[in-house]
């Protein structure tokens, strides 16, 4: 299948910037906090949610004008939406694209939800550190006590529901 008719577009081309595509349905507002996207900051930003897609049934899209993602980010992406891809656009075309790939080692990102972990005593300044033991689903183990966080976890975690 080619490319698809101007006319179909929901939202228009970005001349540089960054696309993050691919995103699980309903997961596009959990990437802008990752982000630290509010629209206060002054990128044009265009989210779709829920529209058709061939490999997820349905997906979410991020548009983000004048921004390119920090490394770090990319990573957390990765661990609430790791069947993302992430374009690069410059002069209105993709010059880059790449999938994001769920860090081997999670480190000062997420908490530990053992209250006698280490890393969450007062007066310890000891980042967290969790290890990747499932990618599908995803499941990190925190290094220092041996407690599994979940995906439905980790996306609590970084839309601030949980700590």
């Amino acid at each position: 299948m080619g490319p698809v008719p101007d006319s179909e577009l929901l939202v228009r081309k970005i001349r540089e910037g960054t696309v993050i595509d691919h995103i699980p349905a309903g997961r596009a507002l959990a990437v802008l906090r990752i982000l630290g996207i509010t629209g206060r900051e002054g990128f044009r930003v265009a989210v779709v949610m829920n529209v058709e897609s061939r490999k997820l049934g349905r997906k979410d899209i991020v548009k983000v004008e004048g921004r390119l993602l920090k490394p770090h980010e990319v990573d957390v992406i990765a661990l609430i939406a790791p069947t993302a891809t992430i374009n690069i656009v410059k002069d209105y075309k993709v010059v880059e694209k790449r999938r994001v790939k769920i860090p081997r080692l999670v480190e000062g990102v997420l908490k530990c939800k053992n209250p006698t972990c280490i890393t969450r005593k007062k007066g310890e300044y000891i980042r967290s550190r969790f290890r990747l033991v499932s990618e599908k689903p995803v499941i990190l183990q925190c290094v220092y006590c041996g407690t599994l966080l979940h995906e439905d976890e980790i996306l609590a975690q970084v839309l601030g529901e949980q700590e």
